[in-house]
């Protein structure tokens, strides 16, 4: 059971995914700092978030596995092209695995947390 859990939790992420999201869990922006301390020990709808969480090929800033929902926090760096790009063909590669992604710039969360916290909220709210 705990590995179908297991499975299920990280759609099949190698092992060097799981290192590398510790490495970014001790090195989080600003503004995943401010929405983790929200989102942690269940401070939402009493949901589970993990932070820097191994999924498939990738690593979301923030997942529930209860709501099949990523959450990720974008900079600068995403307004390039190619960035653009990769992130598209990321949500949709996720999508087709069954996991909903939001996107949040930095600045949304660091300005305005409530209204980021609404708008997750509502999401969970009428996901089911």
């Amino acid at each position: 059971m705990t590995e179908l859990y297991n499975d299920n939790l990280h759609k099949g992420a190698i092992g060097k995914l799981y290192e590398y999201g510790r490495e970014l869990r001790q090195s989080g922006t600003d503004a995943e700092k401010i929405l983790w301390k929200e989102l942690r020990n269940r401070k939402l709808n009493g949901l589970k978030f993990r932070r820097q969480h191994p999924i498939d090929k990738f690593i979301a800033d923030f997942y529930c596995h209860e709501k099949k929902l990523i959450i990720e926090l974008d900079g600068a760096v995403h307004d390039a092209k190619e960035n653009k790009e990769y992130d598209a063909n990321r949500t949709y590669m996720l999508k087709e695995i069954g996991i909903m992604v939001i996107r949040f710039r930095n600045e949304e969360v660091i300005k305005g947390i409530t209204e980021v916290l609404r708008k997750i909220n509502e999401y969970v709210m009428n996901s089911d």
